[in-house]
């Protein structure tokens, strides 16, 4: 399990990083940062929802597309984990 939580936060963090760059900015990721403080605008995000479906193949349910969902790369690599074993328990 572990080595799947490493692979789901390395996946998210890359998706972040992304977006950034497209923005000309780099700044430090860590799971912890809050993902506006690293940059990350209204739009960015929506960005990043969009590639975390894509990432992920699943559609983020709306209940699920809360603030503190996408605060940070924790708080969404909880809400993808989480997503992808109900679609595996389903």
């Amino acid at each position: 399990m572990q080595a799947f939580d490493t692979e789901l936060r390395n996946r998210i963090i890359k998706l972040v990083k992304g977006i950034l760059a497209q923005n000309s900015l780099s700044a430090e990721v860590t799971p912890q940062a809050k993902l506006v403080d690293v940059g990350l605008t209204s739009m960015d995000m929506v960005n990043l929802m969009l590639g975390v479906e894509a990432e992920f193949d699943f559609t983020i349910p709306q209940a699920e597309i809360t603030p503190e969902n996408f605060q940070s790369v924790e708080t969404l690599e909880r809400m993808v984990a989480t997503q992808l074993q109900s679609a595996a328990a389903a």
